[in-house]
């Protein structure tokens, strides 16, 4: 049996738990992380060593994600495969590190990634299209998204962003954010 700081918090299932926790309103939501991971894992941009993916958390680890890593499409397997990560720091098969999770805020992850810019989506954001904003980014651009239900991001993270863009007057799930500037990113680049 599995002790409660073993278990992944799921809004879904405990949302008793997590009332009145810090930020509660940006935790809980691993299936927000599973679907844009799903996204930016599963196209022709990450397969050709184009993309690299990076999840930082609330609480300060970063999660790296190793080049043409497969993830589960199931979403139990996937809590489970998270589960098991923060467990043991590692996924490794074959003795090549598909995850691994370190502790790192926001501002170490970008002092080791050194991209030359880095932009923030947010309804906060000033207003562009996906191909504008495809046609603005290059290799060593970071692209940040909230993997967030509600809320917006911090002012530690705000303040590292070169630039704040909004890709629709909606506010849209951050995997279909995902899907859709990379795919425009994608068709300038690789095809």
């Amino acid at each position: 049996k599995k002790k409660p700081s073993e278990i992944l918090l799921d809004i879904s299932w405990h949302f008793a738990a997590m009332k009145g926790i810090k930020d509660e309103i940006k935790r809980g939501r691993p299936d927000l992380v599973h679907f844009s991971l799903l996204e930016a894992c599963s196209i022709p941009l990450y397969f050709e060593k184009k993309l690299c993916v990076f999840v930082h958390t609330i609480d300060d680890k970063v999660i790296f994600v190793s080049q043409n890593v497969r993830l589960p499409k199931s979403y139990h397997r996937f809590v489970g495969l998270i589960e098991k990560l923060y467990s043991t720091g590692k996924i490794e098969e074959d003795n090549k590190t598909l995850l691994e999770i370190k502790n790192m805020d926001f501002s170490s992850l970008m002092d080791k990634i050194k991209p030359k810019q880095i932009v923030g989506l947010s309804t906060k954001g000033t207003l562009i299209s996906y191909q504008q904003l495809a046609l603005e980014l290059d290799s060593e651009t970071c692209l940040v998204v909230g993997g967030f239900a509600k809320g917006h991001f911090s002012d530690m993270t705000k303040k590292h962003f070169d630039r704040t863009v909004s890709i629709n007057k909606n506010a849209l799930e951050a995997h279909v954010i995902i899907s859709r500037v990379l795919y425009e990113y994608e068709k300038r680049i690789i095809m």
